[in-house]
C-alpha cells in the first residue's frame, strides 16, 4: 500500500522503516531535507514539500503525520488539507489533545477528507518491536488503512493468549484496536500515558527506598546496602510486577546503578494534564496518576533518587533528554 509520511524523528523514521519493509510504498517529508535524503536512499521516495508529497501520492491518497502535537500538527493538517481532495485521510499519529482531533474531522468532512487519530505507543524500539495503535475515526476509512495498521503492529508473537479471548475476535491481539469514532484513539492513548506516569512512579519510589536503606538515621541493624540492578533483574523473572518498563528500568540501572548520568528533571508531554482533566470532567477520582503528575512538577525544583529513575525510563523507552541536561550541553 502506498503512504506519506511527514515527520521523520524517533519515531516516524523508524515507521517508515517498518512499512517499507512490510512491502509498503512510502513517500516522505520533513523539514530536514539532509533526512528526507538519508531516507530515499533507503528505499522511500523523497519529497521537496507537503504540495509535492501529495502530487506523488495516487488517490485516494493515505498521509500519515508524526510531528509535535499543538501548533506543528495543525499546521500541518491545514497545509495538507489544502491539497488533497474528497476520499483521501490524514492519520495523525503523534499524541494530540482528543478534542482537537474532534474539531478537526469535523472541518475536513465538510472536504469529504477522513481524519483519523491513531495513539501510538513504541517509542524508539518500534522499528523492532513494533507499534502499540489505538485508533479513531470513520470505520471505512480505518478499514481501507488495516494493511499499514497491521504491518506497523507488533503482532500476536509469543505472549500467551488471554482465556476466551478467541471468542471476541478483533485486532487486539495483534497490537492495535479501532476504538471508535474521532478523538477515541487519541484519548484511550492519553489515559494510557496517565497511567504509564503512576507505573513508572511506584517503580521509582521503590527503588528510591531500596536506595536509602543505608540511612544513617536508621539502626545499623537495619541498614542494607541493596543491590538495586540485581532486584530490578529478579523481577523481571516471575514476580507480578515484571513489566517492560522494569525491563527498561534494570537495563538503566545496570549500565549506572547510581543514574548519576540523570538530573532528575523530569518533564511531562501534555497527556497525564490531559488524564487527569477528563478525570475531573467526568468526575472519577485519579488519586495515583495525580499524584504522579505533580511529582514531575515538583522534579523541576528538587531532584530525589526517584526522579533520576523517572529521567532514566523515559530517555530508555522513547528516547527523551531531561531538559536540565540538555540545558548544560547547550551551556
Amino acid at each position: 500500500m502506498q503512504l506519506g509520511m511527514v515527520g521523520l524523528g524517533r519515531m516516524g523514521a523508524n515507521m517508515t522503516r517498518r512499512l517499507m519493509r512490510g512491502g509498503h510504498k512510502i513517500v516522505v517529508s520533513d523539514l530536514s531535507a539532509d533526512t528526507v535524503k538519508q531516507l530515499a536512499g533507503e528505499g522511500a521516495g523523497g519529497s521537496s514539500s507537503l504540495e509535492d508529497l501529495v502530487a506523488k501520492l495516487t488517490p485516494p491518497r493515505a498521509v500519515w503525520i508524526m510531528v509535535p502535537a499543538g501548533g506543528a500538527t495543525e499546521q500541518t493538517v491545514q497545509k495538507l488539507a489544502q491539497h488533497l481532495q474528497a476520499g483521501d485521510a490524514i492519520i495523525d499519529g503523534g499524541n494530540s489533545y482528543f478534542k482537537d482531533d474532534v474539531r478537526r474531522a469535523s472541518e475536513l468532512k465538510g472536504k469529504g477528507i477522513h481524519y483519523i487519530d491513531v495513539g501510538t505507543s513504541g517509542g524508539v524500539w518500534g522499528l523492532e518491536r513494533g507499534y502499540c495503535m489505538m485508533v479513531g475515526g470513520p470505520a471505512v476509512a480505518v478499514q481501507r488503512l488495516d494493511p499499514i495498521f497491521k504491518t506497523l503492529a507488533p503482532g500476536k508473537g509469543d505472549i500467551p493468549r488471554t482465556p476466551g479471548r478467541e471468542k471476541l475476535g478483533g485486532t487486539a491481539e495483534e497490537g492495535y484496536i479501532h476504538c471508535g469514532p474521532s478523538g477515541s484513539g487519541h484519548f484511550v492513548k492519553m489515559v494510557h500515558n496517565g497511567i504509564e506516569y503512576g507505573i513508572m512512579q511506584a517503580y521509582a519510589e521503590g527503588f528510591d527506598i531500596f536506595k536509602n536503606a543505608t540511612s544513617k538515621e536508621l539502626p545499623q541493624d537495619i541498614r542494607y546496602d541493596l543491590n538495586l540492578p540485581d532486584i530490578a533483574e529478579v523481577w523481571r523473572r516471575g514476580s507480578v510486577v515484571s513489566s517492560w518498563l522494569l525491563d527498561l528500568t534494570a537495563m538503566a540501572l545496570t549500565e549506572n546503578p547510581t543514574l548519576s548520568e540523570y538530573e532528575g528533571y523530569v518533564q511531562d508531554s501534555g497527556e497525564g494534564r490531559w488524564t487527569i482533566q477528563a478525570a475531573l470532567e467526568e468526575a472519577v477520582p485519579a488519586d495515583v496518576l495525580t499524584a504522579a503528575l505533580y511529582v514531575r512538577f515538583r522534579s523541576r525544583q528538587q531532584h530525589t533518587f526517584a526522579e533520576k529513575m523517572l529521567s532514566a525510563m523515559r530517555q530508555k523507552f522513547g528516547g527523551h533528554v531531561e531538559s536540565g541536561a540538555a540545558n548544560k550541553k547547550g551551556a
